[in-house]
């Protein structure tokens, strides 16, 4: 994916329990388990997720 701006995302905190639209909104981020991390790409849509669950999540690199 050369050219396009790409972030990793890590998930590191545990979704029980959690508002059903954020769980849509780690699950739509591509992350499942504690601990991974995904490659996402950097759009205005994306980190709008990780802004809406910041709280769990943690923006590993920027590029």
């Amino acid at each position: 994916m050369a050219g396009k701006n790409m972030m990793k995302v890590k998930l590191v905190r545990s979704m029980n329990g959690r508002l059903k639209t954020h769980i849509a909104c780690v699950r739509g981020l591509g992350l499942r388990k504690i601990h991974q991390v995904v490659e996402v790409e950097d759009t205005a849509s994306t980190r709008g997720m990780v802004n809406k669950v910041s709280y769990m999540v943690k923006v590993v690199t920027e590029s």
